[in-house]
């Protein structure tokens, strides 16, 4: 889970262009189970953007055994939900 909300908050920070804090997660859901030697990848999306918060959609896929010719397998799918911040505790206004 803390490598899945690393993943959206990657693209909160970038819309906030600055700190975000993760303040709820919405949705998610296992699919499949992961392995030690899958490569995961994750893909993340913009949902929504408010006053302060960032809704952020993210998919997990895994490659199996590495091999390039087979296809990625999905792992889980979330919906975290961020919050721009100036300090701890602090919300911060997104400027758009």
């Amino acid at each position: 889970m803390s490598e899945i909300d690393i993943a959206g908050a990657t693209e909160a920070t970038s819309v906030a262009k600055d700190r975000v804090a993760t303040v709820a997660v919405t949705h998610l859901q296992f699919i499949n189970p992961l392995f030690v030697d899958d490569l995961v990848s994750f893909f993340t999306a913009v949902d929504k953007i408010g006053k302060t918060s960032i809704t952020v959609n993210i998919q997990v896929f895994a490659q199996r055994h590495r091999r390039s010719d087979q296809a990625y397998i999905p792992i889980a799918e979330a919906t975290y939900v961020y919050v721009a911040i100036e300090k701890p505790g602090v919300k911060k206004a997104l400027q758009l």
